[in-house]
């Protein structure tokens, strides 16, 4: 194999990716689980119209809902994690898209439940929780429930938008297939810069951002942003299509707006939003002064964003994966034995992550799994300090899965996006914080402070600007206006001239395709203005644990425990922040000037 190309996916070591054999041991296996699923479908029609017949009844269906749900989980996860590792592999990709219709079919023939439990009603179901035993733990999802009554549907009208939600994902999936698959990509290779074209790919593009050389760079941010450019009408064809779906659900579901849909139904006030977008716009001179900072440190007359990730220092820190698991689990120390020893065991034992780069590999990373499976992670993982956060990042998902999963039945099993992305940025937090009090080797320090405000870049600068897109875009569609390719590009590129100020070069067409580097967040509606709140609920816990100890380090495990049992920013007051203030943000932005005057002071 050439140096700086990926090798395929039939090339990579087994014990090196995540074990999908252990949810089934076979493709004979999942099949027959899909036959059970299949099987069970005509007897859910007997509960139909019966769930208001008696607390036996309807403790009877919650049950049946569960393993049903289960198993749908469990076929889901098996196939995805197939497809992910190699989106060019197609017979991975019709075992995902199998399953996903088998998820819109089956959970179509389920959505008679919640119309038929809302019209029981609160007071009876009060009574059946005493009289049926089993009823007693679905209290918490009952009052969700009850919170919700005025968006949820007859039925019929259920059952249709269940019905539909195979085919919605076509813009996501086709968005996403282009991007993993599809794109063709110039090697970031030029006259000045010698030896082999390094290869540009969703597997390589971080590192190559992060080579000392200017040249390998340019090249590689050019690439990347000319392919997306490339495929422009396409791909806005898809986000449009996304957002047009994300508009028809809130009005199918009786929400003022999109913004409103994506709020509600996991009980975050407006004002959670409201406050991030302002506390963010006022805090960009701090954003401003890190630009100043980075250029003059450089010795460039103009700072580009293909500089923003540059190394300061001669040498990064060559970071493998068992090195960076021993520094996340020193990291992870004040929270216990138990939990160091779960994650250790899970990296080095279990095969929870898939951390090799191969050709066709989904961009990014990710924390999946339900109850009944380990929490896998997906990854490509580059030996460099920037590699080693991103594991502490998805082990943080992961840990919070694993803790919510033990110890909450099924439909508390799962928890909301809003307090996910806290327990992923706050591992993140406490790695750095172990790494910056235990290293007194001036490099070392700049590479981990360089780590932190790209992190910091991605969740406290890029996402909140996407966020600031992604309400403009969808209040268009709210008036009846089009999105078109051109128009969301500069769109984008206005947003990101007001966050890097005059200290940044703006290329706009190639600034302005950003949002077309992101497949999956763009159509999760108004998911990504949690990675802001949850990194400011995040450094807000950390300095809670560290200053106040095993007190505060139960409370936060408390939280990982607790799952959906109850609401989100109860969980987060219970762990010691209250997101529904500015407060928890503007510490953030305390923290993010910290480190600049660090940074200031080490250079």
């Amino acid at each position: 194999m050439a140096p700086h190309t990926l090798p395929h996916r039939s090339e990579v070591a087994e014990n090196s990716t995540w074990d999908v054999h252990s949810i089934f041991s076979n493709d004979v296996a999942w099949e027959a689980e899909i036959t059970r699923i299949l099987e069970r479908l005509p007897g859910l029609a007997h509960f139909r119209s019966h769930l208001g017949d008696g607390p036996q009844v309807l403790a009877d269906w919650l049950q049946t809902a569960a393993e049903i749900h289960l198993s749908l989980g469990k076929i889901f996860i098996y196939s995805s994690m197939q497809r992910d590792v190699d989106t060019a592999d197609q017979e991975a990709t019709a075992k995902f898209n199998r399953a996903i219709g088998l998820n819109a079919q089956v959970t179509a023939a389920m959505a008679f439940d919640e119309p038929e439990i809302l019209a029981v009603g609160a007071d009876i179901l009060g009574r059946w929780m005493i009289e049926e035993p089993r009823l007693a733990e679905y209290a918490h999802y009952f009052d969700r429930l009850e919170k919700r009554r005025a968006h949820v549907r007859s039925a019929e009208v259920e059952e249709l938008l269940n019905q539909v939600s195979d085919p919605f994902r076509t813009a996501t999936a086709t968005h996403g297939i282009l991007a993993d698959a599809d794109l063709t990509f110039r090697p970031a290779h030029t006259q000045d810069i010698p030896g082999e074209p390094m290869e540009v790919a969703q597997g390589t593009i971080n590192s190559l951002l992060t080579d000392r050389r200017r040249q390998v760079r340019r090249a590689a941010w050019e690439s990347y942003a000319d392919a997306h450019l490339a495929t422009k009408n396409t791909i806005a064809n898809c986000l449009a299509t996304g957002v047009k779906q994300d508009v028809f659900r809130a009005r199918a579901h009786r929400y003022a707006s999109s913004l409103e849909a994506a709020l509600q139904p996991n009980y975050i006030p407006l004002q959670v939003f409201t406050n991030l977008i302002e506390t963010f716009r006022k805090n960009l001179p701090t954003w401003h002064r890190y630009w100043r900072i980075r250029r003059q440190v450089l010795g460039y007359d103009k700072l580009y964003v293909y500089d923003i990730k540059a190394p300061l220092t001669v040498e990064s820190p060559y970071v493998p994966l068992s090195q960076a698991v021993e520094w996340i689990s020193e990291g992870m120390a004040p929270l216990g034995e138990e939990y160091v020893s779960t994650l250790r065991k899970g990296v080095l034992e279990q095969r929870w992550v898939d951390a090799p780069p191969n050709k066709g590999k989904r961009a990014g990373a990710y924390s999946t799994g339900l109850q009944g499976t380990h929490p896998f992670i997906l990854m490509s993982y580059a030996d460099d300090i920037f590699a080693m956060s991103t594991l502490a990042h998805e082990l943080g998902h992961s840990l919070h899965s694993y803790y919510s999963r033990r110890e909450q039945p099924f439909i508390y099993s799962r928890y909301t996006l809003f307090v996910a992305e806290v327990a992923s940025n706050f591992n993140q937090a406490m790695v750095r914080a172990y790494l910056l009090n235990h290293n007194t080797d001036r490099d070392f320090l700049i590479s981990v402070i360089e780590e932190a405000m790209s992190n910091f870049h991605r969740y406290f600068f890029i996402m909140p600007t996407l966020a600031r897109f992604e309400l403009e875009i969808h209040e268009r569609v709210e008036r009846g206006e089009g999105l078109t390719a051109d128009s969301l590009i500069k769109l984008m590129a206005d947003l990101f001239s007001e966050g890097y100020g005059d200290e940044v070069e703006v290329d706009r067409d190639r600034v302005g395709i950003t949002w077309a580097q992101f497949p999956t967040h763009m159509y999760l509606n108004f998911y990504v203005f949690q990675y802001a709140t949850g990194i400011s609920g995040a450094h807000a816990l950390a300095q809670h644990v560290l200053e106040n100890g095993a007190a505060a380090a139960e409370d936060y495990l408390a939280f990982l425990k607790a799952g959906g049992s109850i609401y989100p920013l109860e969980a987060l007051k219970m762990a010691g922040v209250d997101l529904a203030t500015p407060e928890p943000v503007v510490k953030t932005f305390a923290v993010l000037a910290q480190m600049v005057d660090r940074l200031e002071s080490l250079l």
